[in-house]
């Protein structure tokens, strides 16, 4: 895949020229309603063996050649470079593909060890018929290797069959789907919502259904009812023997804890809560995972902090969740949702107190528009990837793009004079997440939240990544 920003004046037309790409496979695969409404700045994925790569600091073509497996004179000759000596950090670079000439005698297997691949990833790429008929000369594309990752998504559609949907569309590219949630009650019971056709979904997309259990939703906090249930080993056991029901029932294979606002003085009653869902769970079969909140390092305090002990939910859980999202929060001031500076700065803690495949990133996959200026407590209005970029060609708005944060932002002006700015995602966006999961090797990526239309996150995940199917 090659990720192209589009120039003033630029057509669909020339992009799938210049890259010798089908046209409408790059409809398809953005999902243009328009074919021939772009606007400066909008980011498009191109279907092609070619991949992208953004220049950093210190990098030369030899290391970079090197990273891809192709020769430096390949790069040179694909982007026509006159001074291959002179690179500048944040430049976007085609990578060739790699290409094997078969010679006489040499078989699928021979060349797929060669590469370190598969056979039938030889075949697939290449959409050859019989495996066992190739032909000297015959000049094939292999597939480049790719790291295998976890994905979880979690869903709070209210709409079942809405959410089933969902997770037909993109199921095929998850380990685990987590239906968002079951509410805790003071009384230790847990408060039941519509899941069955989401499970039954997950299951014949083959991905691991996992049960969520919260203390918050989005008008209470939660840390009392946190405390009454934390403090109390008899409801802390009611809880797990209720969800264990339900798991029982309902054929989840896993359960996430999602307890957020715990009170800083309850830290060690939820880590022994933690380590009582193990004990509970594990000898049934079940895993447990967890979900924290952001934390750049061990002495971070606060209410959304304190009680998220990193150390012990990488020691307790089988993985973990960071919820590496809500930057640009809905009641707060415009700013990217998930900057990748910060979210940097999160793994690199939980990389230092924690198994690095213990740890699933997170990733919203939604956009937010506020209104200029900003009042405090005025909320922004939260709504799809596709919307945010359809709202932009329909204002004619630049997009720009925040290179230290890696995230794409707008403005524009409303039909009633009201000035607006929208941070969203697009595919630089993505990548810059993919690429960060592999830098630190991480377990995998956890998306908040299904529902939303975001058609390049779909193909770059699949093109930069295996999916680990456990069912």
């Amino acid at each position: 895949m090659i990720i192209h920003v589009v120039s003033s004046g630029e057509t669909l037309w020339q992009i799938a020229n210049r890259y010798n790409a089908n046209l409408n496979s790059i409809v398809q695969v953005n999902e243009l309603a328009n074919p021939n409404q772009l606007v400066i700045g909008q980011s498009i994925v191109v279907p092609s063996p070619s991949t992208s790569h953004v220049v950093k600091a210190g990098e030369t073509l030899w290391l970079i050649a090197q990273q891809y497996d192709v020769s430096v004179n390949a790069i040179i000759r694909a982007n026509q470079l006159q001074n291959p000596n002179l690179l500048y950090q944040g430049t976007r670079l085609i990578i060739p593909p790699i290409t094997h000439i078969v010679q006489p005698g040499q078989s699928l297997w021979q060349i797929a060890t060669r590469y370190s691949t598969t056979i039938q990833a030889i075949v697939n790429e290449n959409q050859i018929q019989d495996p066992n008929l190739i032909h000297a000369g015959t000049s094939l594309l292999i597939p480049r290797r790719k790291p295998t990752i976890d994905v979880n998504a979690y869903t709070y559609q209210a709409n079942e069959a809405a959410a089933a949907r969902s997770i037909n569309e993109v199921g095929h590219l998850l380990t685990y789907l987590s239906p968002f949630a079951y509410m805790i009650t003071e009384t230790g019971t847990l408060e039941p919502f519509p899941d069955s056709q989401a499970i039954a979904a997950a299951y014949s997309k083959r991905a691991v259904p996992m049960m969520s259990i919260t203390n918050f939703t989005s008008t209470s906090l939660g840390s009392n009812l946190a405390h009454t249930i934390l403090a109390s080993p008899e409801l802390s056991e009611r809880v797990l023997t209720n969800a264990l029901q339900v798991m029982d029932e309902k054929g989840y294979l896993g359960l996430n804890i999602d307890f957020e606002n715990v009170l800083p003085e309850d830290r060690e009653n939820y880590n022994q809560f933690l380590q009582r869902a193990v004990d509970r769970l594990h000898p049934r079969g079940y895993f447990v995972s967890t979900a924290v909140a952001p934390k750049t390092s061990g002495a971070q305090t606060g209410l959304l902090y304190t009680a998220h002990d990193y150390e012990a939910h990488g020691r307790i859980a089988d993985f973990v969740v960071l919820m590496t999202y809500e930057w640009g929060y809905r009641l707060g001031p415009p700013r990217a949702i998930s900057p990748i500076d910060q979210m940097r700065r999160v793994v690199e803690y939980a990389v230092s107190v924690m198994h690095p495949k213990k740890i699933f990133l997170g990733f919203q996959i939604y956009a937010r528009d506020w209104t200029l200026p900003h009042v405090q407590g005025q909320s922004a209005r939260t709504f799809g990837i596709q919307s945010a970029v359809n709202l932009a060609i329909r204002h004619g708005a630049t997009i720009q793009y925040d290179e230290k944060a890696q995230s794409p932002f707008f403005r524009y002006v409303d039909d009633q004079g009201r000035q607006h700015e929208v941070w969203f995602e697009d595919a630089r966006s993505a990548q810059a997440k993919f690429d960060l999961v592999k830098e630190f090797n991480l377990a995998g990526i956890s998306y908040w939240a299904l529902g939303y239309s975001y058609p390049q996150n779909w193909a770059l995940l699949e093109d930069n990544f295996n999916i680990r199917k456990l069912i």
